[in-house]
């Protein structure tokens, strides 16, 4: 399982996964502001891996943070939270993260003891997360059979966690288990992270896979080729809507159609019980540039009209079942959702 955040003498070293699957590039981060822009970049992606690269990124900040008290210090840590939770807005975790980092700095007086206790909560948040994902991804390999096609969106792996993985940790449980199951991956426009990212993933775990195009989802789906979908997510609305990448809605309306379950995995720290619907969930609206090039390729002719919104909403009523690290939960989700948190 390959580290995708890592602190080393001081410095953030971070997995590119821009340049995936051609190359593996490592950056050696020194500034909290660097941090940041690999975050909007998705140089590091994945709601839970954003999460923790923020945790770390705040640590980093608080390192350099030259301060005669903790009011001073608390107010410059407060722009470097600032610089951070303005990146991603549709992650939940992004901002649970930085919360817990809040919380942490605000329960010491003495400033040298708060850069210390920083490092070791970020440290403490990648542990705690990578713990989840092996937690949730056990319950997931439970909904998956011997034998089972799994259709997947984006990219929900280790690389998307910082961790073990999400929809993709659930299927690496069940090979584990000595399961047969075959995967279909979407290519997911318009970045690509199912062909660049996923596959690059089953590959090296020797999990057997499909690629298609996103357009072909409904095709197999009516053929009867998948058994059940997975998928993450980024943010989880206290009645049970999801916000996941762009293209996950199709998804879920064609597997209900066809009579195919329709599981979301994630961990509890993307559950925001604040929203109580996916209406309230800000969805991020990304480069055009993204849309009208592929890999920097224009595709498009200059100057065309281009929205791109990098996630939408899956309202509840299209899914199963979503599976968290304390457990799997069905409808009513209003009520179910708020009983896990409070495990």
């Amino acid at each position: 399982m390959i580290k995708v955040i890592e602190w080393v003498s001081g410095k953030i070293r971070l997995l590119d996964q821009t340049r995936l699957p051609w190359e593996e590039v490592f950056l050696e981060l020194e500034d909290y502001r660097q941090v940041a822009s690999a975050i909007k970049e998705m140089r590091v992606r994945g709601a839970p891996a954003i999460g923790i690269a923020a945790a770390y990124g705040m640590a980093l900040g608080a390192q350099g943070i030259e301060a005669a008290s903790k009011e001073e210090f608390m107010s410059k840590l407060g722009t470097v939270s600032q610089a951070l939770s303005a990146t991603r807005p549709t992650a939940a975790n992004l901002f649970w993260a930085l919360e817990r980092m809040k919380q942490t700095a605000e329960a010491i007086e003495d400033v040298a003891q708060i850069k210390a206790a920083l490092l070791k909560k970020a440290q403490k948040l990648e542990v705690e997360n990578e713990e989840a994902d092996r937690k949730l991804s056990k319950y997931g390999a439970e909904l998956i059979k011997d034998g089972f096609t799994i259709l997947t969106h984006c990219n929900t792996g280790a690389l998307a966690t910082a961790g073990y993985g999400t929809a993709l940790g659930a299927i690496k449980a069940a090979k584990e288990e000595g399961k047969k199951i075959h995967v279909f991956v979407t290519e997911t426009r318009p970045l690509l992270q199912g062909a660049r990212l996923t596959t690059w993933e089953l590959a090296g775990e020797g999990i057997p896979f499909t690629l298609i195009t996103d357009a072909m989802v409904g095709h197999f789906l009516s053929q009867g080729r998948i058994d059940c979908v997975i998928v993450g997510a980024d943010r989880i609305a206290a009645n049970g809507d999801v916000a996941n990448k762009i293209g996950t809605y199709n998804l879920a309306v064609l597997a209900m159609e066809n009579g195919v379950p329709f599981y979301v995995a994630a961990p509890s720290s993307s559950i925001d019980l604040s929203l109580p619907s996916g209406d309230e969930i800000p969805i991020e609206e990304r480069s055009p540039e993204e849309v009208t090039r592929i890999e920097g390729i224009p595709i498009a002719p200059v100057g065309v009209e281009v929205a791109n919104p990098a996630f939408d909403i899956t309202p509840h009523i299209y899914i199963t079942a979503i599976i968290t690290e304390k457990g799997v939960v069905r409808e009513p989700y209003e009520v179910r959702l708020r009983k896990i948190l409070s495990l």
